[in-house]
Protein backbone atom coordinates (compact mmCIF):
# COMPACT_ATOMS: atom_id res chain seq x y z
CA UNK A 1 0.00 0.00 0.00
CA UNK A 2 2.72 2.49 0.98
CA UNK A 3 4.39 1.74 -2.47
CA UNK A 4 1.45 2.24 -4.25
CA UNK A 5 0.77 5.98 -2.33
CA UNK A 6 4.03 7.01 -3.04
CA UNK A 7 3.64 6.05 -7.07
CA UNK A 8 0.07 8.34 -6.98
CA UNK A 9 2.38 11.52 -5.06
CA UNK A 10 5.22 10.89 -8.16
CA UNK A 11 2.62 11.17 -10.70
CA UNK A 12 0.67 13.80 -9.15
CA UNK A 13 4.60 16.01 -9.53
CA UNK A 14 4.94 14.94 -12.58
CA UNK A 15 1.63 16.22 -13.99
CA UNK A 16 1.47 19.29 -11.98
CA UNK A 17 -1.14 21.10 -10.48
CA UNK A 18 -3.10 20.93 -13.58
CA UNK A 19 -3.32 16.93 -13.95
CA UNK A 20 -6.92 16.69 -13.60
CA UNK A 21 -7.23 18.62 -17.27
CA UNK A 22 -3.72 16.80 -18.12
CA UNK A 23 -5.63 13.72 -18.00
CA UNK A 24 -8.37 14.36 -20.02
CA UNK A 25 -9.19 14.17 -23.75
CA UNK A 26 -9.56 17.82 -25.20
CA UNK A 27 -12.12 18.66 -27.73
CA UNK A 28 -12.02 21.91 -29.57
CA UNK A 29 -15.15 24.22 -31.50
CA UNK A 30 -14.24 26.62 -33.28
CA UNK A 31 -16.90 29.29 -34.25
CA UNK A 32 -16.10 32.09 -37.19
CA UNK A 33 -18.25 35.32 -36.96
CA UNK A 34 -17.53 36.66 -40.02
CA UNK A 35 -16.92 40.40 -39.58
CA UNK A 36 -17.18 40.67 -35.94
CA UNK A 37 -14.87 43.50 -35.35
CA UNK A 38 -12.70 43.44 -31.65
CA UNK A 39 -15.45 46.05 -30.42
CA UNK A 40 -18.96 45.12 -31.52
CA UNK A 41 -19.47 43.08 -27.71
CA UNK A 42 -19.38 46.02 -25.85
CA UNK A 43 -20.72 48.51 -29.17
CA UNK A 44 -23.41 46.27 -29.97
CA UNK A 45 -24.52 44.72 -26.58
CA UNK A 46 -23.47 40.87 -26.89
CA UNK A 47 -23.81 39.82 -23.15
CA UNK A 48 -23.55 36.51 -23.47
CA UNK A 49 -19.74 36.69 -25.75
CA UNK A 50 -18.74 39.33 -22.82
CA UNK A 51 -19.76 36.72 -20.33
CA UNK A 52 -18.06 34.24 -21.85
CA UNK A 53 -15.09 36.27 -21.86
CA UNK A 54 -15.25 37.13 -18.90
CA UNK A 55 -14.84 33.02 -17.77
CA UNK A 56 -12.45 32.73 -20.33
CA UNK A 57 -9.55 34.66 -22.34
CA UNK A 58 -10.29 37.34 -24.40
CA UNK A 59 -8.10 38.96 -27.40
CA UNK A 60 -8.50 42.80 -26.99
CA UNK A 61 -7.74 42.26 -30.80
CA UNK A 62 -7.65 39.64 -32.93
CA UNK A 63 -4.86 40.78 -35.73
CA UNK A 64 -5.59 39.64 -39.25
CA UNK A 65 -3.41 38.79 -42.07
CA UNK A 66 -3.17 41.09 -44.72
CA UNK A 67 -5.24 41.27 -47.49
CA UNK A 68 -7.89 41.47 -44.41
CA UNK A 69 -10.28 39.48 -46.46
CA UNK A 70 -12.48 36.88 -45.61
CA UNK A 71 -11.35 33.77 -47.40
CA UNK A 72 -7.17 34.79 -46.73
CA UNK A 73 -7.90 34.74 -42.92
CA UNK A 74 -10.38 31.87 -42.72
CA UNK A 75 -7.41 29.82 -44.27
CA UNK A 76 -5.12 31.14 -41.96
CA UNK A 77 -6.66 30.77 -39.19
CA UNK A 78 -6.79 27.00 -40.41
CA UNK A 79 -4.00 26.14 -41.43
CA UNK A 80 -1.38 29.01 -39.75
CA UNK A 81 0.21 29.87 -42.58
CA UNK A 82 0.20 33.07 -44.88
CA UNK A 83 -1.18 34.07 -47.64
CA UNK A 84 1.37 33.39 -49.76
CA UNK A 85 2.11 30.09 -48.09
CA UNK A 86 -1.32 28.57 -48.22
CA UNK A 87 -1.98 30.16 -51.62
CA UNK A 88 -5.57 31.95 -51.03
CA UNK A 89 -3.67 35.63 -51.64
CA UNK A 90 -7.76 37.43 -51.53
CA UNK A 91 -10.83 36.45 -52.11
CA UNK A 92 -10.81 36.93 -55.88
CA UNK A 93 -7.13 36.79 -57.71
CA UNK A 94 -5.15 35.08 -60.79
CA UNK A 95 -2.26 33.15 -61.06
CA UNK A 96 0.40 34.30 -63.96
CA UNK A 97 1.81 30.51 -63.58
CA UNK A 98 -1.53 29.31 -65.00
CA UNK A 99 -1.90 31.86 -67.18
CA UNK A 100 -3.85 34.36 -65.62
CA UNK A 101 -6.91 31.77 -64.63
CA UNK A 102 -8.30 33.19 -61.56
CA UNK A 103 -9.60 31.93 -58.50
CA UNK A 104 -12.64 32.84 -57.25
CA UNK A 105 -14.65 32.23 -53.48
CA UNK A 106 -14.76 28.15 -53.10
CA UNK A 107 -13.29 27.20 -56.15
CA UNK A 108 -10.99 24.72 -54.40
CA UNK A 109 -13.75 22.68 -53.78
CA UNK A 110 -13.47 21.78 -57.57
CA UNK A 111 -9.81 21.63 -57.75
CA UNK A 112 -8.05 21.47 -54.76
CA UNK A 113 -4.08 22.30 -56.43
CA UNK A 114 -5.30 26.40 -55.27
CA UNK A 115 -5.25 25.34 -51.91
CA UNK A 116 -1.89 24.15 -49.44
CA UNK A 117 -1.15 23.45 -45.93
CA UNK A 118 -2.95 21.17 -43.51
CA UNK A 119 -5.74 22.39 -42.04
CA UNK A 120 -6.86 21.61 -38.36
CA UNK A 121 -9.48 19.23 -39.58
CA UNK A 122 -6.62 17.58 -41.66
CA UNK A 123 -3.99 17.25 -38.66
CA UNK A 124 -6.91 15.81 -36.41
CA UNK A 125 -7.48 13.31 -39.08
CA UNK A 126 -4.15 12.11 -39.42
CA UNK A 127 -3.48 11.31 -35.88
CA UNK A 128 -6.45 9.28 -35.48
CA UNK A 129 -9.34 12.03 -34.58
CA UNK A 130 -12.54 12.79 -36.15
CA UNK A 131 -13.07 16.03 -37.27
CA UNK A 132 -16.49 17.40 -38.45
CA UNK A 133 -16.98 21.18 -40.28
CA UNK A 134 -20.64 22.73 -40.99
CA UNK A 135 -19.20 25.39 -43.43
CA UNK A 136 -15.74 26.79 -43.29
CA UNK A 137 -14.19 29.24 -46.55
CA UNK A 138 -12.88 25.71 -48.39
CA UNK A 139 -13.70 23.28 -45.93
CA UNK A 140 -15.20 21.17 -48.56
CA UNK A 141 -11.58 21.30 -51.05
CA UNK A 142 -9.49 18.19 -50.68
CA UNK A 143 -6.48 19.49 -48.88
CA UNK A 144 -3.89 16.63 -48.44
CA UNK A 145 -6.20 14.82 -50.78
CA UNK A 146 -8.60 14.07 -47.83
CA UNK A 147 -11.53 16.36 -46.34
CA UNK A 148 -13.04 16.06 -42.96
CA UNK A 149 -15.13 12.79 -41.30
CA UNK A 150 -18.07 14.96 -41.69
CA UNK A 151 -18.80 18.21 -43.59
CA UNK A 152 -21.31 19.95 -45.87
CA UNK A 153 -20.90 21.87 -48.78
CA UNK A 154 -21.77 25.65 -48.54
CA UNK A 155 -25.21 26.99 -48.84
CA UNK A 156 -26.34 30.29 -47.82
CA UNK A 157 -29.07 29.07 -47.49
CA UNK A 158 -28.51 26.47 -44.50
CA UNK A 159 -30.40 27.98 -41.81
CA UNK A 160 -28.03 29.49 -38.07
CA UNK A 161 -30.13 27.28 -35.89
CA UNK A 162 -29.30 24.31 -37.54
CA UNK A 163 -25.76 24.64 -37.65
CA UNK A 164 -25.75 25.08 -33.87
CA UNK A 165 -27.91 21.84 -33.73
CA UNK A 166 -25.66 19.82 -35.79
CA UNK A 167 -22.37 20.49 -33.79
CA UNK A 168 -24.00 19.24 -30.54
CA UNK A 169 -25.53 15.99 -32.84
CA UNK A 170 -21.70 15.40 -33.67
CA UNK A 171 -20.50 15.46 -30.26
CA UNK A 172 -23.43 13.58 -29.03
CA UNK A 173 -22.22 10.42 -31.28
CA UNK A 174 -20.77 7.65 -29.41
CA UNK A 175 -17.10 8.38 -28.92
CA UNK A 176 -15.74 6.38 -31.84
CA UNK A 177 -17.79 8.68 -34.36
CA UNK A 178 -17.41 11.34 -32.14
CA UNK A 179 -15.29 14.43 -33.57
CA UNK A 180 -12.35 16.09 -31.36
CA UNK A 181 -12.67 18.91 -33.59
CA UNK A 182 -15.62 21.09 -34.98
CA UNK A 183 -15.35 24.17 -36.67
CA UNK A 184 -18.03 26.53 -38.14
CA UNK A 185 -19.17 29.62 -39.87
CA UNK A 186 -21.29 32.22 -39.54
CA UNK A 187 -21.42 35.23 -42.05
CA UNK A 188 -24.70 37.31 -40.92
CA UNK A 189 -22.65 40.20 -38.59
CA UNK A 190 -20.22 40.50 -42.00
CA UNK A 191 -23.38 40.67 -44.56
CA UNK A 192 -25.13 43.60 -42.24
CA UNK A 193 -21.92 45.19 -41.71
CA UNK A 194 -21.18 45.44 -45.34
CA UNK A 195 -24.93 46.96 -46.45
CA UNK A 196 -25.02 48.94 -43.84
CA UNK A 197 -22.33 49.38 -42.36
CA UNK A 198 -20.61 48.92 -38.82
CA UNK A 199 -22.57 51.14 -36.54
CA UNK A 200 -25.92 50.43 -38.33
CA UNK A 201 -29.35 49.17 -36.26
CA UNK A 202 -29.05 46.48 -38.62
CA UNK A 203 -25.58 45.15 -37.73
CA UNK A 204 -26.23 45.64 -34.02
CA UNK A 205 -29.28 43.48 -34.73
CA UNK A 206 -27.05 40.60 -36.48
CA UNK A 207 -24.78 40.75 -33.74
CA UNK A 208 -27.13 39.63 -31.29
CA UNK A 209 -28.90 37.44 -32.68
CA UNK A 210 -25.11 35.60 -33.23
CA UNK A 211 -24.57 36.42 -29.25
CA UNK A 212 -28.16 34.28 -28.68
CA UNK A 213 -26.72 31.60 -30.59
CA UNK A 214 -23.41 31.32 -29.49
CA UNK A 215 -25.20 31.61 -25.63
CA UNK A 216 -27.24 28.80 -26.41
CA UNK A 217 -24.42 26.92 -27.75
CA UNK A 218 -22.25 27.04 -24.99
CA UNK A 219 -25.24 26.12 -22.53
CA UNK A 220 -25.91 23.16 -24.57
CA UNK A 221 -22.10 22.25 -24.92
CA UNK A 222 -21.85 22.26 -21.37
CA UNK A 223 -24.26 19.76 -20.62
CA UNK A 224 -22.56 17.17 -22.66
CA UNK A 225 -20.38 14.45 -20.63
CA UNK A 226 -16.49 15.38 -23.03
CA UNK A 227 -14.15 18.63 -22.15
CA UNK A 228 -15.08 20.97 -24.72
CA UNK A 229 -13.31 24.25 -25.51
CA UNK A 230 -15.44 26.81 -27.03
CA UNK A 231 -13.27 29.74 -29.57
CA UNK A 232 -14.81 32.22 -31.08
CA UNK A 233 -12.83 34.03 -33.66
CA UNK A 234 -13.62 36.52 -36.66
CA UNK A 235 -11.69 36.82 -39.49
CA UNK A 236 -11.29 40.59 -39.84
CA UNK A 237 -13.30 43.70 -38.94
CA UNK A 238 -15.42 45.92 -40.72
CA UNK A 239 -14.82 49.73 -42.02
CA UNK A 240 -17.35 52.79 -42.84
CA UNK A 241 -17.30 53.08 -46.69
CA UNK A 242 -18.61 56.59 -47.72
CA UNK A 243 -19.75 56.55 -51.05
CA UNK A 244 -19.30 59.84 -52.14
CA UNK A 245 -15.58 58.86 -52.10
CA UNK A 246 -16.05 56.16 -54.32
CA UNK A 247 -13.34 55.70 -56.88
CA UNK A 248 -14.14 54.57 -60.58
CA UNK A 249 -11.69 52.07 -61.79
CA UNK A 250 -12.67 53.10 -65.49
CA UNK A 251 -10.95 56.94 -64.68
CA UNK A 252 -7.39 55.40 -63.81
CA UNK A 253 -4.89 55.48 -66.54
CA UNK A 254 -5.21 52.68 -69.33
CA UNK A 255 -2.98 50.21 -70.78
CA UNK A 256 -4.27 47.25 -72.37
CA UNK A 257 -1.28 45.39 -71.73
CA UNK A 258 -2.34 44.93 -68.32
CA UNK A 259 -5.80 42.85 -66.10
CA UNK A 260 -7.26 44.70 -63.39
CA UNK A 261 -8.68 42.40 -60.75
CA UNK A 262 -11.27 43.23 -57.84
CA UNK A 263 -12.88 46.24 -56.35
CA UNK A 264 -13.39 47.71 -52.84
CA UNK A 265 -10.07 48.60 -50.81
CA UNK A 266 -7.53 47.21 -53.28
CA UNK A 267 -6.50 46.04 -56.78
CA UNK A 268 -4.55 43.36 -58.28
CA UNK A 269 -3.21 43.88 -61.40
CA UNK A 270 -1.47 41.41 -63.75
CA UNK A 271 0.51 41.64 -66.81
CA UNK A 272 -1.62 39.80 -69.65
CA UNK A 273 0.38 36.36 -70.09
CA UNK A 274 0.17 36.96 -73.61
CA UNK A 275 2.35 40.01 -73.37
CA UNK A 276 5.93 39.80 -73.54
CA UNK A 277 8.09 42.77 -71.39
CA UNK A 278 5.23 44.53 -70.58
CA UNK A 279 6.16 47.74 -68.74
CA UNK A 280 5.55 47.35 -65.36
CA UNK A 281 7.27 50.06 -63.84
CA UNK A 282 6.08 52.68 -66.64
CA UNK A 283 2.15 51.87 -65.36
CA UNK A 284 3.18 52.06 -61.81
CA UNK A 285 5.44 55.44 -62.34
CA UNK A 286 1.31 56.81 -64.06
CA UNK A 287 -1.10 55.26 -61.52
CA UNK A 288 1.06 56.99 -58.41
CA UNK A 289 1.30 60.43 -60.83
CA UNK A 290 -2.43 59.76 -60.93
CA UNK A 291 -3.65 59.43 -57.64
CA UNK A 292 -3.78 62.74 -56.23
CA UNK A 293 -4.19 61.53 -52.20
CA UNK A 294 -7.17 58.99 -53.70
CA UNK A 295 -4.62 55.53 -53.27
CA UNK A 296 -1.06 54.33 -53.60
CA UNK A 297 0.93 52.15 -55.26
CA UNK A 298 2.58 49.97 -53.11
CA UNK A 299 6.49 49.58 -52.80
CA UNK A 300 8.38 46.14 -52.79
CA UNK A 301 9.18 47.54 -49.44
CA UNK A 302 5.80 48.05 -48.09
CA UNK A 303 4.10 44.53 -50.07
CA UNK A 304 7.30 43.12 -48.09
CA UNK A 305 6.12 44.08 -45.04
CA UNK A 306 2.65 42.64 -45.25
CA UNK A 307 4.05 39.68 -45.77
CA UNK A 308 2.63 39.90 -49.81
CA UNK A 309 5.88 39.58 -51.48
CA UNK A 310 6.34 35.88 -53.05
CA UNK A 311 4.93 33.97 -55.83
CA UNK A 312 2.83 33.93 -58.83
CA UNK A 313 -0.57 34.56 -57.85
CA UNK A 314 0.27 38.39 -56.40
CA UNK A 315 -0.64 41.46 -58.68
CA UNK A 316 2.62 42.90 -60.72
CA UNK A 317 0.99 45.90 -59.15
CA UNK A 318 -0.75 46.48 -55.98
CA UNK A 319 -3.28 49.50 -55.84
CA UNK A 320 -4.74 50.53 -52.58
CA UNK A 321 -6.83 53.15 -50.62
CA UNK A 322 -7.72 54.08 -47.27
CA UNK A 323 -11.56 54.11 -45.41
CA UNK A 324 -14.00 55.42 -46.36
CA UNK A 325 -13.24 54.87 -49.83
CA UNK A 326 -12.99 52.22 -51.95
CA UNK A 327 -12.06 51.14 -55.62
CA UNK A 328 -15.48 50.66 -58.02
CA UNK A 329 -16.28 49.31 -61.51
CA UNK A 330 -19.02 51.89 -62.05
CA UNK A 331 -20.06 54.97 -60.25
CA UNK A 332 -20.77 54.77 -56.36
CA UNK A 333 -20.25 51.95 -53.94
CA UNK A 334 -23.32 50.87 -53.22
CA UNK A 335 -22.61 49.24 -49.72
CA UNK A 336 -22.17 51.39 -46.35
CA UNK A 337 -19.55 49.22 -44.77
CA UNK A 338 -16.50 46.99 -46.44
CA UNK A 339 -12.60 45.85 -44.95
CA UNK A 340 -9.43 44.70 -46.76
CA UNK A 341 -7.66 47.42 -46.15
CA UNK A 342 -4.16 47.54 -44.52
CA UNK A 343 -4.18 47.19 -40.86
CA UNK A 344 -6.13 49.63 -38.88
CA UNK A 345 -7.97 49.20 -35.83
CA UNK A 346 -11.43 49.07 -37.26
CA UNK A 347 -9.97 46.22 -39.03
CA UNK A 348 -9.04 44.16 -36.43
CA UNK A 349 -11.02 40.72 -35.03
CA UNK A 350 -12.53 39.17 -32.41
CA UNK A 351 -11.62 35.92 -30.47
CA UNK A 352 -12.75 34.36 -27.00
CA UNK A 353 -11.85 31.06 -26.18
CA UNK A 354 -13.80 29.14 -23.11
CA UNK A 355 -13.35 25.62 -21.55
CA UNK A 356 -10.66 23.33 -19.62
CA UNK A 357 -7.44 23.89 -21.36
CA UNK A 358 -8.20 27.82 -20.91
CA UNK A 359 -7.30 30.40 -18.06
CA UNK A 360 -10.09 32.08 -16.44
CA UNK A 361 -10.77 36.05 -16.50
CA UNK A 362 -7.75 36.59 -18.46
CA UNK A 363 -6.93 39.36 -21.32
CA UNK A 364 -4.79 39.89 -23.68
CA UNK A 365 -3.74 42.54 -25.48
CA UNK A 366 -2.90 41.75 -29.48
CA UNK A 367 -3.01 38.00 -30.54
CA UNK A 368 -1.94 36.95 -34.35
CA UNK A 369 -4.36 34.54 -36.22
CA UNK A 370 -1.70 32.55 -37.18
CA UNK A 371 -1.14 31.33 -33.94
CA UNK A 372 -4.29 29.65 -33.22
CA UNK A 373 -3.51 27.03 -35.32
CA UNK A 374 -0.39 25.56 -33.07
CA UNK A 375 -2.19 26.71 -29.76
CA UNK A 376 -5.09 24.59 -30.50
CA UNK A 377 -3.30 21.52 -32.09
CA UNK A 378 -1.46 21.93 -28.58
CA UNK A 379 -4.93 21.31 -26.61
CA UNK A 380 -6.11 18.32 -28.84
CA UNK A 381 -2.82 16.94 -28.06
CA UNK A 382 -1.49 17.02 -31.67
CA UNK A 383 1.77 17.17 -33.37
CA UNK A 384 2.06 19.60 -35.87
CA UNK A 385 3.35 17.96 -39.14
CA UNK A 386 4.63 20.86 -41.36
CA UNK A 387 6.03 24.46 -40.68
CA UNK A 388 3.85 26.79 -39.91
CA UNK A 389 4.00 30.73 -39.95
CA UNK A 390 2.83 30.92 -36.48
CA UNK A 391 4.72 30.44 -33.06
CA UNK A 392 1.74 30.45 -30.50
CA UNK A 393 3.63 33.20 -28.47
CA UNK A 394 0.69 35.31 -28.34
CA UNK A 395 -2.12 33.23 -27.83
CA UNK A 396 -0.13 30.35 -25.73
CA UNK A 397 -0.22 32.58 -22.28
CA UNK A 398 -4.06 31.08 -22.30
CA UNK A 399 -3.82 27.78 -22.22
CA UNK A 400 -3.24 25.57 -19.23
CA UNK A 401 0.26 24.03 -19.45
CA UNK A 402 0.07 20.92 -18.19
CA UNK A 403 -1.20 19.08 -21.83
CA UNK A 404 -0.23 15.42 -22.88
CA UNK A 405 0.05 14.86 -26.24
CA UNK A 406 -2.55 12.49 -28.16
Amino acid sequence: MKQWIVKAVLFCLILGTNSAFAAKEQTVVLISIDGMRWDYIEKHGASNLKAMAAKGVRAQKLMPVYPTKTFPNHISIITGLLPVNHGIVDNNFCDKARNNECYSMGKGMGDSTWVNGIPLWNLAKMQGLKSATYFWPESDARFNGMTPDYYFHYSKYSEYQGRVDQIIQWLSLPKAQRPRFVASYFSLVDSMGHEFGPDAPQTRDAVKQLDDLMGQLQARLSKLEQEINLVIVSDHGMAHVNPEQSIDVSTLPKDDNFLIKNTGPRLLIYAKSEIQNADIAGYKARLQKAANGRYIVLTDEQLAGYHYNKGTRLGDIVVQTTAPAVFTNSGKAMYLGTHGYAYTDDMAATLIAVGPAFKQGLSLDKVSNLDIYPVLAKVMGLKLLSKVDGDGKTLLPAIKQKIVVH
